[in-house]
């Protein structure tokens, strides 16, 4: 690999503000925030709009479409009879 060409990669924290959630992973981003971790020491804080945390499809709150009457109307107006 080249020298001087890749991003840093480093311990990272991301935080989803709405489900009072964070995690420490390794990442290239940056941020101007920083946060104090469990372990004491300090790191950058990325905040973040979706997590697993607050994701629909993995807490479990999806909605289902009704998608048998949907299909019910669309026969209805562009089946056959």
């Amino acid at each position: 690999m080249k020298k001087g060409i890749h991003p840093d990669y480093r311990p990272v924290v991301f935080r989803d503000p709405s489900a009072d959630f964070a995690f420490l992973t390794r990442s290239t981003m940056t941020s101007d925030k920083t946060i104090t971790w469990e372990d004491g020491n300090t790191y950058p804080l990325v905040d973040v709009d979706v997590s697993s945390a607050s994701h629909p499809f993995y807490t479990g709150r999806t909605r289902v479409l009704d998608t048998a009457g949907r299909l019910q109307r669309f026969n209805q107006r562009y089946g056959r009879t």
